[in-house]
């Protein structure tokens, strides 16, 4: 069960920015017209980690959204969440502090691709949120709205990895998450949504191309965490970790789990090989131009 055991460190007098993260756990909020999970429409929809195959997995296992996260306020959030050995407390600090790292990064590497980077917030929930993508909810998994420029993360989600999805789980698994969602709004800054728009589904399709290219834009700030001002180090085991994760939400791992007969007709995330690979791929060049799976001829 080493789940919550943190081997990611943070530094501990790292300044944190609990601004950077919208805290409205317990806010509730109703349901209704939430935009289909892995499609971005027209007008700004929705993409994802894992999407409607989560959501899948959920009904057929009969998944919950429970989370052994620590509850907090929002003043609770701003007033405990400073500082990086907060982040080696809690799950929400920890979000904060990955977050931080994550936007620390693309702020300083985007200039040299000739683009500025914006930050996006976190909005931390239970169960449900009011996006500008729509109603959504937290078994759907994380996200990224391109609409209002956010990410919406339930904590129970990182619950649900391990207990529903079988990844092993680790704070580094964790992080990957957050930063394949910041990988979408990376994309979103440089056009990328505009220029590839309408993903459809497959197993060389545009939706697949857009969130491995996700992937590998997370494995290079991985290569570059350490350089930031909130981490401390990061081990081959955190790395380990990140990629179990990464296989444990590909497309035919998760039909395969749910007793379906693989259909790569129906891909939206990429194979479990697939997303290791682009992983890695940004992981070990640490560069932004390694990560073209659209100039790619083979994903």
């Amino acid at each position: 069960m080493r789940w919550y055991t943190a081997t990611m460190r943070f530094r501990g007098n790292a300044a944190l920015n609990p601004a950077e993260v919208i805290d409205q756990r317990g806010a509730g909020g109703g349901l209704g017209g939430f935009l289909p999970f892995p499609i971005l429409l027209g007008g700004g929809g929705v993409l994802g980690l894992i999407g409607l195959v989560l959501v899948g997995a959920l009904l057929a296992g009969g998944g919950g959204t429970s989370s052994s996260s620590p509850a907090a306020s929002p003043s609770d959030l701003a007033s405990q969440c400073t500082t990086g050995a907060a982040a080696d407390q809690r799950s929400d600090c920890r979000v904060v502090a990955v977050v931080n790292s994550v936007q620390d990064y693309w702020t300083s590497a985007l200039p040299a691709h000739g683009f500025r980077y914006v930050d996006a917030p976190t909005v931390l929930y239970t169960d449900y949120a009011s996006t500008g993508c729509g109603e959504a909810q937290g078994s759907d998994g994380p996200f990224y709205c391109p609409a209002d420029k956010r990410v919406y993360l339930d904590l129970a989600f990182f619950d649900d990895m391990k207990t529903v999805l079988g990844a092993e789980g680790g704070t580094f698994a964790q992080a990957y998450v957050i930063a394949h969602e910041y990988g979408h709004h990376v994309q979103d800054i440089m056009g990328l949504f505009q220029t590839y728009g309408d993903p459809k589904p497959g197993a060389s399709n545009t939706s697949v191309r857009i969130e491995l290219q996700a992937d590998c834009y997370a494995g290079v700030w991985a290569h570059h965490a350490t350089q930031t001002r909130i981490i401390a180090d990061v081990t081959s085991a955190d790395i380990a970790d990140a990629l179990n994760a990464a296989s444990s939400v590909g497309d035919d791992r998760i039909e395969q789990d749910q007793g379906q007969t693989v259909q790569p007709d129906t891909f939206t995330h990429g194979t479990s090989a697939q997303r290791d690979r682009w992983f890695t791929r940004g992981y070990d060049g640490g560069d932004l131009s390694d990560c073209d799976t659209f100039a790619a001829s083979s994903l």
